[in-house]
């Protein structure tokens, strides 16, 4: 089943990264959903334990969307002992309280310590998720040295098989690969203006309000000149939008004359007289 309609050219990231254990997995369409929720996250190998309809089952490459590499390296493996075998630590998720004394991790702790483990110590680490129905069983966590649980709405925390798996794949490319700030400005072709662009434009700004009378009420004058002032440092303004400012003011200030409209049959501007 390798190389099925070409698909991504999907391969681990360079150390170790995650394994990713679905232990009796029911669906084929769940476990080829899986597998792309772990391409989107960066991550690879994919381990099943006892597939309750066998394995290779060809619905699971369907849905994968692409991730098909990482069904064609998957392995299967009769019990989660085997299926750990090779690994240094193994986290397990688990959605409902269990009495045992065991450090509980969100997806995101979860996932700094994974990086910890797999970039810092070049150690060998496995995630479990259990069967669609019921979860992982007792047995099964005793595999487990940390558990992890998804702080999620207590009313309703029902996810299915390959959300599960998105969460975390979506906290590991964060904490491990991604540097993309949490807050970026779109600006294009254009950049941020620099404040000498910036007060070179209200520099203008204020000596056309001047020229015209805006600004002919003394004592408000500062406060009024202040607030515009404030208004375009309040964000990042670009090139481009100073530019079209620029031109707004130019035809403002040449626009009576060339209407050759006096200023007594201008309408009527509500917020005029209560600006000045």
């Amino acid at each position: 089943m390798t190389g099925r309609d070409g698909g991504a050219d999907l391969k681990p990231m360079p150390g170790e990264s995650p394994i990713i254990v679905l232990v009796r997995p029911q669906l084929a369409e769940n476990i080829g959903a899986t597998a792309r929720a772990m391409a989107n996250g960066g991550l690879f190998h994919l381990r099943l334990v006892a597939p309750r309809d066998g394995w290779p089952q060809e619905r699971a490459w369907f849905v994968s969307s692409g991730a098909q590499r990482i069904l064609d390296a998957a392995t299967v493996h009769e019990t989660v002992a085997e299926a750990v075998a090779d690994c240094h630590r193994v986290f397990a998720t688990c959605p409902r309280p269990r009495h045992v004394v065991i450090p509980v991790h969100t997806a995101r702790g979860a996932a700094e310590e994974l990086v910890e483990i797999c970039q810092g110590r070049a150690l060998r680490s496995a995630v479990l998720f259990g069967p669609e129905r019921a979860g992982l069983e007792n047995d099964d966590m005793a595999c487990a040295d940390s558990l992890v649980r998804y702080p999620l709405n207590p009313e309703h925390m029902s996810l299915n098989l390959a959300q599960a798996v998105m969460i975390l794949a979506y906290e590991w490319w964060n904490a491990a690969v991604d540097r993309t700030p949490p807050r970026q400005l779109m600006t294009n072709e254009t950049h941020v203006a620099t404040k000498g662009e910036l007060e070179g434009f209200l520099g203008r700004l204020t000596a056309e309000l001047d020229a015209c009378g805006f600004l002919d009420n003394l004592p408000k004058r500062p406060g009024m000149v202040r607030n515009l002032r404030h208004w375009f440092q309040r964000g990042e303004v670009t090139e481009q939008e100073l530019r079209t400012l620029h031109g707004v003011v130019t035809e403002l200030s040449r626009g009576r004359m060339r209407r050759g409209r006096p200023a007594e049959q201008d309408p009527p501007l509500p917020w005029a007289e209560e600006a000045k």
